[in-house]
């Protein structure tokens, strides 16, 4: 087999049996880089000095009969507004080409604890500050494999799923405030887990300017990967306290037995939903029952709550900050976050306070909820992947963003979540997502590996690299 086509546990295996050397891998996944990433523009930064002296460290510990880790040899992307020593965290905009990383952010450090290698930098929104799609100031737009010219790759972290999706790298390290994993994993048909908050530590500051409420509370960092399987070997590596991290929780990976019960639902808030998504869910519930468990049509728990209560919090902290923020930001991508703001309007301190006591209620009814059907299955976006563009007026903004409004509804809790790919439909990949309870990650992949059982992985893909 292809290296760059193999799993990351395929990989790591290989490498531990003595078939293939770290070096090796390395260097097929820098051909494969050089080879791909013009016609998709997904990586920014290569790595290869690094890499490739990393990958001679992991074969000679293996000569030496030196334990390897889970991931040893494993290449790595690593969104850009995740630190990674030695490299800029630009987070795409020129303010930030020259701020080199003293040291790795947390889950970076633990990946290179268990053998992982970061193999490059990937794209994303300016200030990850972009609605759908993977477009940077300093970079450039990002392109869907799929089809380079009619759809989005999803944002934000775009730049991992398109390098995961056509073998540049098998595994990408990037984050998700409001389906940010999720949204790209659908789109480029690969898989992603969105941890629940708290579950692996992470440090999103910019020298020491700590981040603010929703800014702690909404973003997390996570994997993306081709196989279920890979997700929770990442999954093993990053959980857990973290000294970095005051937030980083000491919760087992695997929780205790639950009723496979799972509440699905097609159309959250009745807003309409594209039939091939529908056709999706419904294939995705079949292979879950398939599998033993029990599927039951369900509504959303406070859904229109959460919705009015995530754009509060995002629009009033925004609205603080945004005269430092606007001047580093490219005129599509200020015009994205003042729509946000003109549909949102932000809060005098009475109304932001009431929102943090509102957030609490919305926790609860999913708490509740979750107490009788420990999953939740539904669509990452109602929408097919729109366009390759960012909304250029309110009709627009709405008409992108409204889609993935049970993205940001579990974001707002702070669940876990597993997006899935269910198949190829009129030539795109479309894909569910599994919601579970509060550390319950393991239930979120038990689910989506029965689903990927039932559908099979589809990627890497050389399809369409050619169509300029």
């Amino acid at each position: 087999m292809e290296m760059y086509r193999a799993s990351a546990a395929q990989v790591a295996a290989a490498i531990k049996a003595g078939e293939v050397t770290a070096v090796e891998v390395m260097t097929e996944h820098l051909a494969r880089i050089d080879e791909v990433n013009p016609a998709v523009n997904a990586v920014t930064t290569l790595l290869a000095e690094t890499a490739l002296a990393a990958a001679e460290e992991v074969d000679k510990q293996r000569a030496a009969g030196v334990p390897l880790g889970p991931l040893a040899g494993v290449p790595l992307t690593v969104k850009e507004n995740i630190h990674v020593e030695g490299s800029a965290t630009t987070m795409g905009v020129p303010r930030f080409r020259e701020l080199v990383a003293a040291a790795d952010a947390p889950p970076v450090r633990r990946l290179r604890a268990a053998g992982a290698i970061p193999i490059g930098r990937t794209n994303l929104p300016d200030l990850t500050i972009g609605g759908m799609h993977t477009t940077s100031t300093l970079y450039g737009d990002t392109r869907n494999p799929w089809d380079p010219n009619g759809r989005t790759p999803g944002g934000t972290s775009g730049g991992d799923a398109v390098a995961v999706a056509t073998g540049m790298t098998p595994v990408g390290l990037g984050n998700d405030s409001g389906g940010s994993l999720r949204i790209p994993a659908v789109f480029n048909g690969v898989a992603a887990l969105k941890p629940g908050y708290g579950r692996f530590a992470a440090d999103h500051r910019l020298g020491d300017h700590e981040p603010t409420l929703a800014s702690q509370l909404l973003p997390v960092d996570g994997p993306i990967a081709r196989s279920v399987a890979d997700l929770r070997l990442v999954c093993e590596v990053l959980a857990g306290a973290d000294g970095q991290d005051p937030r980083a929780v000491p919760v087992p990976v695997d929780g205790p037995v639950v009723t496979k019960r799972v509440g699905v639902v097609t159309d959250p808030g009745g807003h309409g939903v594209h039939p091939d998504i529908e056709a999706a869910i419904t294939a995705a519930a079949d292979a879950l029952r398939d599998a033993g468990y029990l599927v039951e049509e369900v509504t959303v728990p406070a859904l229109d709550d959460a919705l009015e209560v995530y754009a509060g919090l995002i629009s009033t902290e925004f609205s603080l900050a945004w005269p430092a923020i606007r001047p580093l930001l490219a005129p599509n991508t200020q015009l994205h976050m003042e729509l946000s703001m003109q549909l949102r309007p932000p809060l005098d301190l009475a109304g932001y306070i009431q929102l943090t006591a509102a957030r609490l209620g919305v926790q609860r009814a999913w708490t509740k909820f979750f107490t009788r059907y420990p999953l939740l299955l539904g669509p990452v976006s109602t929408e097919l992947a729109p366009p390759p563009m960012v909304p250029s007026d309110a009709e627009q903004h709405e008409r992108m963003m409204g889609p993935v409004r049970l993205c940001t509804a579990s974001s707002l809790v702070g669940a876990p979540a597993v997006a899935v790919p269910v198949g190829v439909f009129d030539g795109l990949p479309l894909g569910v997502q599994l919601i579970g309870a509060m550390y319950r990650e393991d239930l979120c992949l038990a689910a989506a590996d029965a689903i990927e059982q039932r559908f099979g992985v589809l990627t890497p893909i050389d399809v369409r690299l050619d169509r300029g």
